[in-house]
């Protein structure tokens, strides 16, 4: 039980089933139909403390994940950088410098006030490194100290942000930035036979056409680590990750892992320092070789007691009679995914032009229509032309958007 990345009133649980990923259907249906048969929960008493059916883990099973996390590696013959971490006033402080010792790597130096647990938040109230302001710490310390990599988790330490330095400060990297370079890292320097990659439909599309070059497959699901890992099953996993910075490297567990990671990030840091190159360019050379894909997402709230209603007849008017353009593109491809077929069935809808992409779905948690928003322009001359092209692009798709959708 936990607030997670949101607000510490929104308290939400995680299930999981025996092979340690989240439940997906029909297993949560299954559950669900228990729950209602068994009545009200003020009804029902509280088993004692040493009751049986409880179970209580200890210490062994960080071990055996820190010890999993530090086989993460794949060049442990490289030193990382210095780094300045964040745990957000959650748990992940600890079992993250233990993981960053077996792991060769030097202890980051952290933000004290938001290095030990604290269920108030109180330097975060939002604690969604995602959120404006909410690494505004991290990145005064990381400047302080002048370390080659700033890095954040959410407080059960399941999401992982990265910043890195460059010449007018610091640049806080996208979900779907860090993916690919994951990706990229371990596919370079990668060692297994049958390697494979998982990604959402509303991440970005280069993490396949990087797994192309590499001869590698690489399947989509939908949102949710519940179906990436579902699709992970039985598989020589190498990354799995979605946009709202939750990343999955290997088999160690089946979930986003935070910590894991970040050991690997910091990994790839000093490699490429090793190189004589950084983060930024690597991303440059990516762009550069598979185009520069920028990514966005627009997202508007439907509040009041009609909202649900309101935000349901948005998609469904959008399913009905979709746009021909948005901004420059040419609307090419409609995508319904309610009925099902290469995916299970969900709410979205996805517009496909040449170069670009949107996906329209509402929000599981929130009553919120969301918009992933990703345009695609190759690099003719220089990343920074290709950079600027690509923003006047994807700002004239998010207003078509949002005059579609609000």
């Amino acid at each position: 039980v936990t607030a997670s990345h949101n607000p510490r009133a929104d308290n939400g649980y995680k299930v999981y089933a025996s092979h340690g990923a989240q439940i997906a259907p029909p297993m949560d249906e299954e559950i669900a139909r228990r729950i209602a048969e068994v009545g009200p929960v003020s009804d029902i008493a509280l088993a004692d403390a040493d009751d049986r059916r409880l179970g209580t883990l200890g210490d062994a099973v960080v071990e055996r994940y820190v010890a999993g996390v530090a086989g993460l590696r794949v060049r442990p013959d490289v030193a990382g950088p210095r780094v300045a971490y964040t745990a957000m006033h959650g748990v992940g402080g600890d079992v993250l410098r233990r993981a960053f010792a077996r792991s060769g790597l030097d202890e980051p130096v952290a933000v004290e006030a938001q290095d030990r647990p604290d269920p108030d938040f109180p330097t975060a109230p939002f604690p969604n490194p995602e959120e404006p302001g909410a690494m505004d710490l991290l990145l005064a310390l990381a400047a302080d100290e002048g370390v080659d990599l700033a890095l954040a988790n959410d407080p059960d330490a399941d999401r992982l942000a990265v910043a890195v330095p460059v010449d007018d400060g610091w640049r806080t990297l996208t979900g779907d930035e860090v993916g690919v370079l994951l990706a990229d890292h371990l596919l370079r320097h990668g060692v297994a036979d049958e390697r494979f990659v998982a990604t959402t439909v509303v991440s970005s599309t280069l993490l396949a056409s990087l797994a192309a070059g590499h001869g590698v497959e690489c399947a989509e699901t939908l949102t949710g680590f519940k179906w990436l890992a579902q699709a992970a099953r039985g598989r020589s996993l190498t990354l799995a990750y979605e946009e709202a910075l939750g990343y999955c490297v290997g088999d160690v567990v089946h979930d986003k892992d935070g910590i894991g990671a970040a050991v690997v990030v910091a990994e790839l840091a000093g490699v490429l320092a090793a190189e004589g190159s950084s983060i930024p360019d690597r991303l440059d050379e990516i762009a550069r070789e598979h185009g520069l894909h920028l990514t966005e997402q627009w997202s508007n709230r439907f509040e009041g007691i009609d909202g649900a209603y309101r935000m349901a007849s948005a998609v469904e008017s959008l399913r009905r009679e979709p746009p021909s353009r948005l901004g420059s593109f040419e609307v090419i491809e409609v995508d319904d995914l309610a009925p099902g077929g290469r995916l299970p069935p969900t709410d979205a809808v996805i517009l496909r032009g040449e170069g670009m992409r949107v996906v329209v779905r509402p929000s599981g948690t929130e009553p919120k229509l969301k918009a992933y928003v990703e345009v695609v322009v190759p690099v003719d001359a220089s990343v920074a032309e290709a950079r600027r092209a690509a923003r006047e692009r994807i700002d004239a798709v998010i207003a078509a958007v949002a005059s579609l959708l609000s």
